[in-house]
């Protein structure tokens, strides 16, 4: 799992430094100081992917490097998938591509893939 440097990303107190948008239409997803920085580990399936594919035979792909939303209603601009086990997956709201991150339903927090999106000063 390659590790990317993000460290001009979080701020001191562990917080998004800059606003979060999709990498693929430039929708706001976060503005800044809206999540926590946290290392936990969890697989995303890939962005893209043959449609003929079940839920159970998706390709992932595994992150370490997370923001962390308490609260859902803290985004700008997010959508979520259908449920799959205990979550669901985090798309942008405009272009549907994703999954950027996932939602706990256990705990109802958020999490993003520092990877799956981009950043604007």
């Amino acid at each position: 799992m390659e590790v990317k440097d993000f460290s001009n990303e979080i701020t001191e107190d562990q917080k998004n430094r800059n606003k979060i948008r999709c990498q693929y239409c430039n929708c706001l997803i976060l503005n800044s100081a809206s999540a926590h920085y946290t290392d936990i580990v969890f697989s995303l399936p890939l962005v893209h992917q043959k449609r003929s594919k079940s839920i159970d035979d998706l390709d992932t792909e595994e992150f370490n490097q997370y923001w962390m939303i308490e609260d859902m209603y803290t985004f700008e601009n997010i959508g979520f998938s259908n449920t799959v086990g205990d979550y669901k997956y985090l798309i942008c709201a405009d272009c549907e591509m994703g999954p950027f991150g996932y939602h706990d339903l256990k705990d109802k927090k958020c999490y993003l893939a520092l990877k799956r999106v981009k950043y604007e000063n």
